[in-house]
């Protein structure tokens, strides 16, 4: 059985902030928050059943509103990651962005997805988030209605499915922003390391050093950057001599459906969380942006305080900068196109070597 629950969590601009949570017969449980579409916790068992909170966050809705500069557990759009000089073309018209990064445009802006309050509705174990993004907002073109549907299933898996339509051609590439750790949110860099990891990608897309891609994509198979096979996350780290940040190319056989994207494992713990997706991309990123040596630690969740390398974000999208060059996967939406993506992380215990999930069933039930 599937239970869910909604509550208040306080207030944004006069609007109520509804805070939703699942659980599973496993003692999985997922909260969400209409702020931001955030996933605040995720608490999964372990090996011996005992529960861990595995994403990184805030307690309180204050910290999301003034402090969430490395957008926790959010959804990120219109556009995801960075659109080079913060400006493109439609059909011989430029549309200027705002610029939040340097002289580039990301993550939807000053005023992106994340930073505003969505309609919640229930259907079922479902919540719909939905908005209007009005035309101009940070610069984008059209007014584009969004639908974000949350489902947590019996087998813990936490699927997502985007949904947009548009009066206007416009472009959109959303993605889910949640930091993962499987050791527990607490644990830190040093957990972390010990994450092993594999991403189904052969490629991945050449980049400046402003993490700007080029237009190419490079081969990795054989190379330190390669994750097609496991590699636990440290070791990883090392061999690549990167504060890691990079878009890799899903290798989908051509298939437009759901494909197996990454599979991250904490072997002490025996948590697992598998990545599935109909996104030809995912952004592999490890909190490099986050405090670092003198710097003072964010203050998270529990009063933990978040470094470099705390959490691992695994986020599903076309390719980054898609807009400026005609030969990656089209972010371009029109009046009348259904913009769609679909993504699912599954979470399980890994038992005598296998990776199976808790198998509860198929029944539902929910509560008001």
């Amino acid at each position: 059985m599937v239970y869910l629950t909604e509550q208040e969590f306080g207030t944004w601009k006069g609007e109520t902030v509804k805070k939703f949570t699942w659980r599973t017969e496993s003692g999985f449980s997922l909260t969400a928050l209409s702020f931001g579409a955030i996933v605040q916790n995720i608490h999964a068992p372990d090996k011996d059943g005992n529960l861990s909170d595995v994403v990184l966050g805030f307690d309180d809705l204050q910290s999301y509103i003034d402090r969430n500069t490395e957008n926790y557990g959010c959804v990120i759009g219109r556009v995801a990651n960075r659109i080079a000089e913060g400006s493109f073309q439609l059909d011989g018209v430029q549309y200027n962005l705002s610029k939040n990064r340097g002289p580039h445009h990301l993550h939807g802006g000053y005023l992106g997805f994340d930073k505003v309050n969505w309609n919640a509705t229930v259907d079922g174990t479902k919540v719909i988030f939905s908005r209007v993004s009005k035309d101009g907002e940070e610069g984008y073109p059209g007014n584009i209605l969004i639908n974000i549907i949350y489902e947590v299933k019996d087998d813990d898996t936490w699927s997502i499915e985007y949904k947009g339509v548009t009066d206007k051609k416009t472009i959109v590439n959303l993605t889910n922003h949640s930091y993962f750790n499987l050791a527990g949110h607490e644990t830190g860099a040093e957990e972390l390391y010990n994450h092993v990891i594999n991403i189904n990608a052969d490629k991945m897309l050449e980049a400046r050093s402003d993490w700007i891609p080029t237009g190419k994509l490079v081969k990795i198979a054989g190379t330190p950057l390669d994750l097609y096979t496991p590699k636990r996350l440290g070791e990883f780290i090392e061999l690549s001599k990167l504060l890691f940040h990079h878009n890799f190319c899903v290798s989908t056989n051509g298939n437009k459906g759901m494909n197996f994207i990454s599979r991250v494992v904490h072997p002490s713990s025996g948590r697992f969380m598998e990545v599935y997706s109909d996104q030809p991309g995912i952004n592999f990123y490890t909190g490099n942006f986050m405090p670092s040596g003198d710097l003072p630690s964010i203050p998270g969740k529990e009063g933990v305080g978040y470094r470099r390398h705390s959490g691992l974000c695994l986020e599903t999208q076309k390719y980054i900068d898609a807009i400026h060059h005609p030969s990656f996967p089209s972010i371009i939406l029109k009046p009348g196109e259904v913009y769609t993506q679909r993504t699912e992380y599954k979470f399980g215990v890994v038992r005598n070597g296998n990776g199976n999930g808790n198998g509860n069933g198929n029944s539902v039930k929910v509560m008001g």
